[in-house]
């Protein structure tokens, strides 16, 4: 197998030929989806940094890629070698990409990259800097996946349908729903590109994309009518007389820029550009107006609906059992057999695959020990992994895919001795998750303003961690799913979104000590309304995760009494919704694992 300075050299000379100075890669497909099938990571395949986030720019001298601060340490061990400099994003003194564009870039040069695996975003940000020297853009072919060696094959998966039972609104409502938002924007038609969104307005599901349900597919739709990609394997004639009774149409989805390159809209055309592909952005702007707006779809499935949330609670509780099942079995068993970071995953990954109902994962689980557990998304491998001894912390951040909904939890345990930071650490982690989740805020609050209740235990002993608090999760789709998230500071063009009833979100302060040990604690909590008075509308959240913290790694010296009382309160609400699903020795250490400070 060639190194990831043979593909280079490769590239380069591949970029010689057809007159490309410069190339850039993202990590994204061609639907802007934070996880990608195998066939679209072909940034991987250039630098060999496996991590979901990262951006490649390279010419004849110079390889760099930039990736965000929970990668920091996993990009310095993989990039090792490779001719590849990081660039770590948000750290001062390191430039943006469009700043070490503007500093590097020269007029006459061409910039080569694959428009369909661009946000139009940023694919308008790159060619405003080029266009602004003097330079070229050439955004139509794939030069560096015509390359790859091996390339593997588009996933194709069978596709389900969810009944308006499991979903709560069916699929006229929804394209009802939408095209009035169309209307509203003054757009005849609105093209999507983003699989999430297609798949919650027909109510799809599949496998395409490991951990999430959706199938590879591209959405049209006009005031009338609207037409599906797919591809040819999962386009069933179950599937067609499916849609075809909400007036949708299948073509090919290899075919969707054939389409939209001949189609005519009869007006302006609705793009969310933060979404789309670049690619399609240049199609439609050529011959028609585009309006730039969230897709509707994205605020819509955002604001769970009475029977998801039903469901979700259901959903939440048998997860979470799983998780305390966990928690007894690595307690007991700690020091007595052989655990490693890849058996603990494969334990609790087990326990969600005995739930009825459970689909897949929602993302491969992250089993960290020890310092392995300061990198926010380490993932062991049969390669490399590390021996769980009686001593230290075990991070366990896992989630499933059920037929009622989707999860995601993260809890940090004590598998012997820990040192006084640890505690330190875990206690202000965990009172900042609780201080969080027993906010109340007035209506029209973003996350930007509740964030700083659970960064302020940690901002006051100088210690932050270099990613959002909480993420918006999907119901039977993506684990992370916006508009709405929790953090302190939103990127340039980054979407800022109302806390709005029936939203939920993850609250998951942390600690990430390099080489020492890392910390997350994470229960997922659902937006609703508090009290309406003369001041307003105030909100607050309630909890979905219901499953102990550990009270090894909570010292009451760091606690104030409010966060005992918080605390006391969490766990009596554990016992009381899960006890019911544990007997004989389990349910005796719940009983002690719950009980009061």
């Amino acid at each position: 197998m060639s190194s990831v300075a043979d593909r280079i050299s490769l590239l380069r000379a591949k970029m010689a030929e057809v007159g490309a100075d410069w190339y850039f890669c993202t990590s994204d497909d061609f639907h802007g989806s934070e996880y990608v099938a195998d066939y679209y990571k072909v940034r991987e395949y250039y630098t060999g940094f496996t991590g979901e986030n990262a951006f490649l720019l390279l010419n004849k001298d110079v390889a760099k890629m930039w990736t965000d601060g929970r990668f920091f340490i996993q990009a310095e061990r993989e990039l090792e070698g490779s001719g590849v400099d990081l660039m770590r994003m948000a750290e001062k003194g390191v430039p943006t990409i469009g700043e070490f564009l503007r500093a590097n870039f020269k007029a006459g040069e061409t910039l080569n990259f694959d428009g369909r695996a661009l946000k139009t975003a940023l694919g308008q940000e790159l060619s405003k800097i080029v266009e602004k020297i003097g330079g070229h853009i050439s955004c139509d072919t794939d030069i560096a996946g015509d390359l790859w060696e091996n390339r593997p094959a588009l996933p194709s998966s069978k596709i389900f349908i969810l009944s308006e039972e499991v979903t709560g609104e069916g699929v006229s409502s929804k394209l009802k729903r939408i095209r009035e938002k169309m209307e509203e924007y003054g757009t005849k038609a609105h093209f999507l590109t983003s699989l999430d969104d297609i798949m919650w307005i027909t109510n799809l599901r599949a496998d395409d994309i490991e951990c999430n349900p959706v199938a590879l597919s591209y959405m049209y739709i006009t005031l009338n009518d609207a037409v599906l990609f797919l591809q040819d394997s999962e386009a069933t004639a179950e599937v067609k007389e499916y849609l075809a009774s909400f007036g949708i149409s299948v073509k090919k989805y290899e075919d969707v820029f054939e389409f939209i390159g001949n189609v005519t809209p009869d007006g302006d055309v609705l793009l969310d550009l933060n979404k789309a592909n670049y690619l399609s952005f240049l199609t439609f702007s050529k011959k028609v107006n585009v309006v730039d707006a969230p897709n509707p779809s994205t605020l819509m499935k955002a604001v769970k609906n009475e029977t998801e949330i039903r469901r979700l609670k259901e959903a939440y509780i048998e997860d979470s059992v799983c998780v305390s099942k966990f928690q007894y079995w690595l307690k007991k068993n700690i020091g007595k057999i052989e655990i490693t970071e890849l058996t603990a995953a494969d334990y609790i990954d087990n326990l969600r695959k005995n739930v009825e109902g459970f689909i897949e994962l929602s993302f491969p689980t992250i089993s960290g020990y020890g310092p392995n557990a300061a990198m926010m998304h380490y993932s062991a491998t049969p390669e490399s992994y590390s021996v769980v001894k009686p001593e230290g912390m075990l991070l366990i951040d896992s989630g499933g895919q059920y037929m009622k909904g989707t999860t995601d939890v993260t809890r940090t345990f004590a598998c012997g001795p820990v040192t006084d930071e640890m505690k330190l650490h875990y206690s202000k982690t965990a009172s900042g998750m609780l201080a969080l989740a027993d906010a109340k805020f007035l209506y029209g609050c973003t996350g930007k303003n509740v964030d700083i209740l659970a960064r302020l235990p940690l901002w006051e002993l100088g210690i932050d961690y270099k990613c959002g608090t909480g993420h918006g999760v999907g119901y039977i789709l993506n684990v992370h799913e916006g508009p709405h998230n929790i953090r302190w500071r939103f990127a340039q063009g980054a979407t800022e979104a109302v806390l709005e009833e029936g939203m939920i979100v993850s609250d998951e302060p942390g600690v990430y000590v390099g080489g020492s040990h890392g910390i997350r604690i994470e229960n997922i909590i659902l937006c609703k309304k508090d009290v309406e008075n003369e001041d307003g509308q105030f909100m607050r959240f309630e909890h979905l995760t219901f499953a102990p913290l550990d009270k090894d790694l909570l010292d009451k010296k760091y606690l104030s009494e409010k966060d005992v009382e918080r605390i006391n309160a969490y766990h009596k609400d554990v016992y009381e919704k899960t006890a019911s699903y544990f007997e004989g020795e389990e349910l005796e250490w719940l009983k002690e694992a719950c009980a009061p400070m």
